[in-house]
């Protein structure tokens, strides 16, 4: 079932979708708060090795390990430290909060990777606040996107916790 969900997210980064909204971060939110660790921190890694190979060969001319890749990598990273710090706390308002915390940190991580890597902006104060500033559009898809896919397995989570026989949902 773990393998099926990798190719499923794999594949939702693969087809066209809005900027930033994918169910990586979910993924690594639900799978540390619900899951084993290992789903958690290995997991959302694989998604995005995958993806990021398909879309690198079929899609984008650029290399897949660019340093600004190392830090999208470690959001996720931080993403699934946070579901496992919230395992024992699994409110709806937790897990919402955890999830606009993941978001935040995504956001932060990755646009300061961008400013600093990329050549696109001056390596000043200004340069900085110009990056963040030209990504908030990018920052309100990734909070609706997280929230949206952390809905998803919530919801197909509890019709599995109480329609799918208990063997099928040790596989989970």
């Amino acid at each position: 079932m773990e393998y099926l969900l990798i190719l499923l997210a794999a594949l939702a980064r693969v087809v066209p979708h809005p900027s930033n909204v994918t169910p990586v971060a979910a993924m690594a939110l639900f799978g540390g708060a619900f899951l084993s660790r290992r789903f958690a921190l290995l997991y959302p890694l694989a998604v995005m090795l995958i993806s990021d190979l398909i879309l690198n060969l079929f899609v984008y001319d650029i290399p897949i390990f660019i340093p600004e890749s190392f830090l999208v990598y470690a959001s996720f990273l931080i993403t699934g430290g946070l579901g496992i710090w919230c395992r024992n706390r699994r409110t709806l308002g937790v897990l919402v909060g955890v999830s606009f915390a993941s978001s935040v940190q995504f956001f932060l991580l990755t646009n300061f990777g961008t400013w600093l890597f990329s050549g696109l902006y001056p390596q000043t104060g200004a340069g900085l606040v110009q990056c963040y500033t030209f990504a908030l559009p990018f920052f309100q898809q990734s909070v609706l996107g997280d929230l949206f896919w952390l809905s998803c397995l919530l919801g197909a989570h509890r019709i599995a916790s109480r329609w799918l026989p208990a063997r099928i949902r040790a596989s989970f």
